[in-house]
């Protein structure tokens, strides 16, 4: 098994569509130099008699959130439209968002955006870019691998 570099992971944000229309994806990457797994879990610990008492660890729900950081750019699509969620509130910071991982497996649904930072910091330096984009339930999985062509015999 080779090891792959973060970079070749890809994630992508667009604007919250209704019913079956396809969301217009802008990859959130340009100025992007750290993207940090801030999944967190729900973790019920339960010891039964019918073992020795032992708690079992149950998992009974998972967030997955990623936090992005690097330096802002106001012609970046991405960028400018999480920055453009600043000010927004409940259903406003919803958005669709997806995850590609390097051996092509996608996650999809629909996010929330929170800490949206798009300016401040040291006066040398760039503007700073950040949020965190979390699903609002389990993303839809879409395998990676080739789809293999039917044989007509």
């Amino acid at each position: 098994m080779s090891r792959k570099k973060n970079a070749l992971t890809s994630y992508f944000v667009a604007p919250l569509v209704k019913g079956s229309e396809a969301p217009d994806f802008m990859e959130l990457a340009k100025w992007i130099s750290s993207v940090t797994d801030e999944s967190e879990e729900n973790v019920e610990d339960t010891g039964y008699y019918d073992g020795d008492g032992t708690p079992e660890k149950d998992v009974t729900s998972v967030s997955e959130s990623y936090s992005f950081e690097g330096m802002y750019d106001d012609e970046d699509p991405a960028m400018k439209f999480i920055a453009g969620l600043k000010q927004e509130l409940g259903e406003g910071r919803k958005i669709m968002f997806k995850k590609v991982e390097s051996n092509g497996d996608t996650y999809e649904g629909q996010a929330t955006v929170t800490e949206p930072k798009s300016s401040g910091g040291e006066a040398i330096e760039y503007a700073v870019f950040s949020c965190i984009i979390s699903f609002d339930k389990r993303p839809k999985k879409s395998d990676g691998s080739p789809v293999e062509e039917e044989t007509q015999d």
